[in-house]
């Protein structure tokens, strides 16, 4: 039996497979956040969380903002909406540290976090910007749950969380970041999902990177993990 492949969604649907493919950052009826942003989010990701995990009204966060893709897809969807970076480039986006919100505890109703997965882009010179870590290393980790704890923190029992990541490979060495991440967010969260983000647009994803990754005997990042968990109801762990 063949199996079965991701369809390219140009459109606004809610995905039923957990392999999603956006050949564009947005589609032409939800235009949202910056395109040319390095990493910046697809907004059909945003769009598909919202529709399926919150309502009118509810209190949706982005604690690395970026470009602001869900800040922008929370407002054409009815939801409130903070958005928060260590570096803004809008000036709706708080400044902030997503290591130290400033938000009550119990009162958000989904975060989304498209986070660093290494030092392999320079999104910032503040000393405390977690892409400057190295994802090879633990320091890199220590950052990343520091993030998940105060998530947990000020996420309703019963929340959802959704954490966009990817692994990396340099200089012939691959580290599985997803699978480090997973293993700290299980300390807190329950999982719903996991779902694979098809990648596109990439600097790598060229003739050339292709035939380095077949000559070299190494593989391009195809995809990225989408996390999908929740905050357990009742007593926090």
């Amino acid at each position: 039996m063949q199996a079965a492949k991701a369809t390219p969604r140009t459109d606004r649907r809610i995905e039923a497979t957990t392999c999603w493919d956006f050949p564009t950052q947005s589609p032409a009826d939800l235009r949202a956040g910056d395109s040319a942003f390095n990493g910046c989010t697809p907004a059909l990701v945003s769009w598909n969380l919202l529709q399926r995990y919150t309502r009118p009204g509810d209190l949706v966060v982005d604690a690395m903002a970026g470009s602001g893709t869900t800040l922008d897809v929370a407002r054409m969807c009815g939801r409130r909406v903070l958005a928060f970076d260590l570096h803004p480039r809008r000036p709706d986006i708080i400044e902030c540290d997503a290591r130290h919100l400033p938000l009550e505890p119990d009162s958000v109703d989904l975060h989304l976090v498209d986070s660093p997965y290494s030092d392999n882009v320079r999104y910032s010179e503040s000393p405390g910007d977690i892409g400057h870590l190295s994802a090879r290393e633990e320091p890199f980790y220590a950052a990343l749950e520091a993030v998940a704890v105060e998530l947990h923190r000020t996420l309703k029992p019963g929340g959802v969380l959704g954490w966009v990541i990817s692994d990396e490979y340099r200089h012939g060495v691959f580290t599985p970041v997803g699978f480090r991440l997973y293993e700290r967010l299980l300390r807190r969260f329950e999982t719903l999902d996991i779902v694979c983000l098809l990648r596109h647009h990439d600097r790598s994803l060229n003739p050339l990177w292709e035939h380095r990754a077949r000559k070299r005997n190494f593989f391009l990042r195809g995809f990225k993990y989408l996390f999908l968990l929740r905050k357990p109801r009742g007593r926090s762990r």
